[in-house]
C-alpha cells in the first residue's frame, strides 16, 4: 500500500483527468491535536483527501482551504493544502459528537472553498451544504461555480484517509458532444464500483488497473503529502506585539510568561520578558 501521496492520470482517448491520495501519518498528525469522535475524525479524513486532489488544481504557490461552518454539535471543519501538498486542519465544537452520517454534525451547514494565491488575488467559493455526504456537497459545487463534470469518492477509516477524483476536460480529443458523455458516463460507472476499503488498502496505481483496465489511463509519479503546520515561534511572537503594552505586562506578573497555544498542530511557545522587544527595552516587568 502507498502512503500519504497523490496521484495524477489521464485518459489517453477521453477528455478526462483524475487524482487520487492515500494518507495515513499525514492524515493522524492531522488529528493527534485532538480528542476527536470517530465521527469527526472520518470527517476530519474526507475534508483531508478533499483538500489535496482540489489542490493539485494550483498552477502557482498559494495554498487551497476548503472550509464547513454549521450551527449543529460543530460549528467548524476546516482543512487546508499548500501548492507543495502540506497539510493541516482542525474542528470546533462538540468534539465527542457522534454521527452516522458525519457531515450532518453541521446543520444548516456552508462549505466554502477559498484558493489563496501567493503575492495574488484569493477567490472564494461558497455552496450549501444539501448533501448526505462531503463527496456530493463537492460536486454540487464544482458544477455550480465551475460548470465542470467533477465527481468525487472519499473514505476515512482506521487512521486512514484516501480519494478520488474524476474531472471532464474542455474538448480536445473528442469533439462530439455525444461521444463525450459516453466517455464521462462509462469512467463514472467504473469508477462507482470502488469500494472505501480498495480506496484506504490499495496502492493508487493497482486500484487504478482494476477500475479502468478498459480504458487506457496515463499515470503519472506520486507525489509526497506531509502534514506542515505554518505556525512558529516568530509568528506568535509577531501576534504579542500587537497586543497593548499594558495587558502584556499584566499578563507576566500575573503568570511570570506568556504561552502562545497552536490548535492546529499543539505546539506551545512560551515567551518571557526578555522575549517581547518592547517589553524588554523598557524594563516594564521585574
Amino acid at each position: 500500500m502507498t502512503q500519504d501521496c497523490s496521484l495524477r492520470f489521464l485518459f489517453d482517448d477521453a477528455d478526462i483527468r483524475g487524482e487520487c491520495v492515500v494518507l495515513n501519518d499525514a492524515f493522524n498528525e492531522v488529528t493527534a491535536a485532538h480528542c476527536y469522535s470517530d465521527s469527526i475524525k472520518q470527517l476530519l479524513g474526507e475534508f483531508a483527501a478533499a483538500a489535496v486532489l482540489i489542490s493539485n488544481n494550483l498552477k502557482y504557490q498559494g495554498k487551497i482551504v476548503l472550509q464547513a461552518r454549521g450551527s449543529g454539535p460543530l460549528e467548524l471543519v476546516m482543512m487546508e493544502c499548500t501548492s507543495d501538498l502540506q497539510i493541516r486542519g482542525i474542528a470546533r465544537g462538540n468534539l465527542k459528537a457522534e454521527a452516522a452520517a458525519p457531515l450532518a454534525l453541521l446543520v444548516d451547514g456552508q462549505l466554502a472553498i477559498t484558493i489563496e494565491r501567493e503575492g495574488g488575488q484569493n477567490y472564494q467559493g461558497i455552496v450549501a451544504l444539501e448533501s448526505d455526504t462531503l463527496a456530493g456537497a463537492l460536486q454540487n459545487y464544482f458544477l455550480q461555480s465551475e460548470q465542470l463534470h467533477t465527481r468525487f469518492w472519499l473514505t476515512a477509516q482506521q487512521g486512514r484517509a484516501a480519494g478520488m477524483m474524476l474531472q471532464q476536460l474542455p474538448a480536445q480529443l473528442q469533439q462530439e458532444p455525444a461521444a463525450r458523455q459516453d466517455q464521462w458516463d462509462t469512467a463514472c460507472i467504473l469508477a462507482e464500483t470502488v469500494t472505501p476499503n480498495e480506496l484506504v488498502e490499495l496502492a493508487p496505481s493497482v486500484m487504478l488497473h482494476r477500475l479502468f483496465h478498459e480504458m487506457p489511463v496515463r499515470i503519472f509519479d506520486p507525489i509526497k503529502v506531509v502534514f506542515g503546520c505554518s505556525c512558529s515561534r516568530e509568528r506568535s511572537l509577531n501576534a504579542l506585539s500587537l497586543l497593548p503594552e499594558a495587558e502584556l505586562v499584566e499578563l507576566l506578573t500575573e503568570q511570570g510568561a506568556i504561552t502562545m497555544h497552536c490548535d492546529m498542530c499543539g505546539n506551545d511557545y512560551r515567551f518571557v520578558q526578555s522575549d517581547i522587544p518592547m517589553l524588554a527595552e523598557n524594563g516594564r516587568v521585574h
